[in-house]
């Protein structure tokens, strides 16, 4: 059962609210005895949050006590100087800007309250800032200058509410707050812990389909696990959970990355964990992490110089047909081959309009590609993918709809020695989690295309071998990390 404490300097703070048994004050909240294993939300209303301030030791106790707060001591941290926060807020300005078009003047106070704001233009500005920022109240100014540009952010406390319209804003939106975020669903009978299975309904190739993600849920519930869907709506409601399963295409510019970050330092279990996220999604880090440890893989180059001069040479090293590839492609997207000279000049600025830096790496023609699922460093799944008839990528994005080629999926034990020696090699560089290793077989040699850290398992596809249990391999897998964590 999970206990919701609101931290306030003095009761009277709270005096034009509803009163609730869960205000306590700061001095109650210190002495409040701590009970291993129950979960503790605090909101910390303090008046304020300076350093060595009581609203910074209220956050600070609450993480030493392993309760989730808002505002967390990072944010208190990071709010306290410009530059720290302005740094993280990359990117918004353009969101500002793109959102308040309409909006007059040249000078913008926003308050936004767990989240929200009354301005409609600026919701999904003040949305993005309470993601990056948790915290119950904040204060935006925004100045337009060429365009709108953000010029401060700080905290509010209760005592800067002193309009009946900031308290009412501010109790409707704490009240929506604690009935969408804080609410727990009654666990299931027998589960001992609670896992968050991140996906998007929308997305068009996910890694994985309904199908299987009804059978991660149902192999989750056989070993004791409560498992939820969850979308990038629920990211305040992660501390809810003992576990995350990322089952949504990752990218580290993307709330992916956030949700995995957040759960690690919440303590959950994490797949994919960031670490991951970090290291398979750009192929210029994986390309030279396989070449200093010596992993086999198609000879590569980074490009970064276009000029006449550069690509000659890059054509006389390589020869032609050639790959180029965006650092962060997915599902056959973002790479082209190229097949002599001129095409190669095309092909780069095209793609260079996408990343700074690209791959060039060396054309293998097989029939198909392996797929080798990798989890805690030991193979579990195998997979041949064929190409697309009269095609040379396994999908093929050049029509109206997405065409993929035919698959073969096998136990490991069938997989040629040097494919699966290849694939755990790999791993070993990521990490313990799940991965999806992409090689190219030329007679006895085996060559890794790529890692992924969001391997696809879809129903029928990856699990036509090993059916459920594949699931249940998975599943038994958090659990084992559940319950190491539990007893350290």
């Amino acid at each position: 059962m999970s206990v919701l404490c609101v931290v306030v300097e003095n009761k009277d703070d709270w005096k034009p609210y509803y009163p609730s048994q869960d205000v306590i004050t700061f001095d109650e909240y210190l002495k409040m005895p701590v009970k291993k294993r129950q979960r503790t939300r605090v909101i910390n209303l303090c008046r304020n949050y300076k350093y060595l301030s009581r609203g910074y030791y209220c956050s600070l106790l609450a993480e030493a006590r392993g309760h989730t707060v808002l505002p967390a001591v990072q944010s208190i941290n990071d709010l306290g100087r410009k530059a720290l926060y302005l740094m993280q807020l990359d990117g918004l300005s353009e969101l500002a800007d793109k959102n308040s078009k309409l909006l007059e003047g040249d000078t913008l106070t926003l308050r936004i309250f767990f989240g929200e704001t009354e301005h409609k233009a600026l919701k999904p500005l003040a949305k993005n800032l309470f993601e990056r920022f948790p915290a119950p109240a904040l204060e935006l100014t925004l100045e337009r200058r060429k365009v709108w540009q953000l010029e401060s952010l700080r905290f509010l406390s209760l005592k800067d509410l002193k309009t009946e319209s900031d308290q009412q804003q501010f109790a409707e939106a704490f009240d929506r707050f604690s009935r969408k975020m804080w609410r727990k669903a009654k666990p299931k009978k027998g589960a001992r812990f609670d896992l968050a299975i991140l996906y998007n309904p929308d997305e068009a190739l996910p890694p994985s389909d309904s199908v299987a993600l009804k059978n991660f849920i149902k192999a989750a519930e056989s070993l004791g696990i409560d498992a939820e869907l969850i979308t990038k709506k629920d990211y305040m409601r992660l501390a809810e959970f003992d576990a995350l399963f990322i089952r949504e295409t990752t990218n580290i510019d993307h709330h992916t990355y956030r949700f995995a970050k957040k759960a690690e330092s919440e303590g959950l279990v994490v797949m994919d964990d960031p670490t991951s996220i970090l290291r398979c999604t750009n192929k210029v880090f994986l390309s030279d992490l396989l070449a200093v440890n010596k992993v086999p893989a198609p000879k590569t180059r980074i490009i970064s110089d276009q000029s006449k001069a550069a690509l000659d040479q890059l054509a006389d090293e390589m020869g032609f047909p050639m790959v180029l590839k965006i650092p962060d492609g997915a599902f056959s997207k973002g790479i082209v081959k190229v097949t002599n000279r001129d095409e190669l000049t095309a092909g780069a600025k095209e793609l260079s309009q996408k990343s700074a830096l690209l791959l060039a790496q060396e054309f293998m023609y097989t029939e198909f590609d392996w797929r080798i699922g990798v989890l805690n460093n030991k193979p579990i799944y195998a997979c041949r993918y064929y190409m697309v008839k009269d095609h040379w990528q396994i999908y093929n994005h050049g029509g109206s709809e997405v065409e993929s080629g035919g698959f073969d999926t096998l136990p490991t034990y069938e997989a040629p020695k040097a494919v699966i020696d290849a694939a755990v090699k790999a791993s070993r560089l990521i990490g313990d989690g799940l991965y999806g290793i992409d090689l190219k077989q030329s007679g006895d040699k085996a060559y890794v295309i790529e890692v992924n850290d969001n391997p696809s398992i879809d129903s029928d596809v990856e699990d036509l071998w090993l059916k459920q249990e594949l699931y249940q391999i998975i599943m038994q897998e958090f659990l084992n990390r559940l319950e190491k964590r539990v007893s350290e």
